[in-house]
């Protein structure tokens, strides 16, 4: 088959054989498929709870208490009471409370998060947004009016 007219001829055969070998090896490493396993990730999920307000209210002396927490579903898995405050105390945006807190046991599930507060002799109001499952950090920004 292989008909050599140079002295040379079991060297290029030798090249040959090689170039072959290498080009079968590099088309099986690129054209494999290797299932990557199921590589479990150290990702914690947080929620960033912000809260501020954007309007003057220097002259309202009404209490005010939040609370802030998550749902799984129809079950809370974190509620917490920040400490009650007038409402001329808010503060601004430039002096926000900020709250970052993981969600427990890395729940992998989609999640409401949000604010509930009562305004004394007034009423109940809430600020809600959802989490979704596939995301890991959120930021909840409450700009109180």
């Amino acid at each position: 088959m292989w008909q050599c007219w140079k002295a040379d001829c079991s060297i290029t055969k030798m090249k040959i054989n090689h170039f072959i070998i290498l080009s079968v090896v590099l088309l099986a490493i690129v054209s494999c498929n290797k299932d990557q396993p199921n590589v479990k990730t150290n990702t914690q999920r947080k929620v960033r709870y912000e809260l501020y307000t954007n309007e003057d209210f220097s002259d309202d002396q009404h209490n005010i208490l939040f609370n802030i927490f998550m749902r799984n579903g129809q079950k809370t898995i974190f509620d917490s009471p920040l400490a009650a405050m007038k409402i001329k105390d808010i503060p601004d945006s430039n002096h926000r409370i900020i709250i970052e807190r993981p969600v427990p046991d890395n729940d992998t599930s989609s999640l409401i998060v949000g604010f509930n507060y009562q305004i004394e002799n007034v009423g109940f109001s809430w600020f809600l947004d959802t989490f979704p499952a596939a995301d890991t950090f959120k930021l909840l920004r409450y700009p109180f009016r």
